[in-house]
């Protein structure tokens, strides 16, 4: 089934879970976006030295995906919004259900939607990589992407992270105890997805295996 949508040298590489079709849609409306993520994908690889590095913004490996998707047109997106409430009054009494063409009140909630920024949005398809975060980091990323589902700003959503056989690598290397049990590997991401956490956004989750790392393959 997963070889109908994806790209059969990188299946070896790469854990795949869809949720909510997302595949099917990438695959069907947005065959470009899509062709660009898995040749990001394909073009990946890891060095022991970069997963031995420390994490967050001092890590290279999401460089790796920058250096990739940015001349592709993708760009890191923040968005905010204000919510404009308008009060339509019943036209008479005795006219229930009637109400008249101009609002007797408007009121405007300021920064109703604010803060939810994605790392990477082409079109309608936002893509996130957490490598190395706290786990609730992933309660951020899907907020942030059923924000952008709900209004009507994207249509699916592909996050990358670790999948949990990396770990033999980094028991091997010493490093064990910076890619903890409560930092962003697939496991900690998946059971969120079973609990809906996505919303209505279909969401594909992707994790980068042993493939990925040389001397691994």
């Amino acid at each position: 089934m997963l070889s109908k949508y994806i790209e059969k040298d990188i299946l070896g590489k790469f854990e795949f879970h869809d949720y909510g079709h997302a595949l099917e849609i990438l695959h069907e409306s947005f065959p470009e976006e899509w062709k660009e993520l898995q040749e990001c994908l394909r073009r990946l690889r890891l060095t022991t030295a970069d997963i031995s590095q420390a994490g967050g913004n001092e890590s290279p490996i999401p460089k790796k995906f920058d250096d990739v998707l940015y001349p592709y047109g993708w760009r890191e997106i923040r968005i905010s919004g204000d919510l404009e409430v308008k009060k339509y009054p019943r036209q008479a009494v005795q006219r229930r259900g009637r109400f008249a063409e101009e609002p007797f009140e408007v009121e405007v909630i300021q920064g109703y939607i604010d803060g939810h920024n994605i790392d990477f949005l082409k079109n309608k398809v936002a893509f996130d990589l957490e490598w190395n975060s706290k786990d609730q980091t992933f309660d951020r990323d899907l907020l942030a992407m059923r924000t952008y589902f709900d209004c009507g700003l994207i249509d699916v959503g592909v996050i990358v992270t670790r999948a949990e056989e990396l770990n033999d690598i980094f028991r091997s290397l010493g490093i064990m105890a910076k890619y903890g049990a409560s930092t962003t590997w697939m496991g900690k991401l998946l059971y969120r997805l079973d609990s809906r956490r996505n919303g209505g956004c279909p969401i594909l989750a992707v994790g980068i295996r042993k493939g990925c790392v040389d001397g691994y393959e």
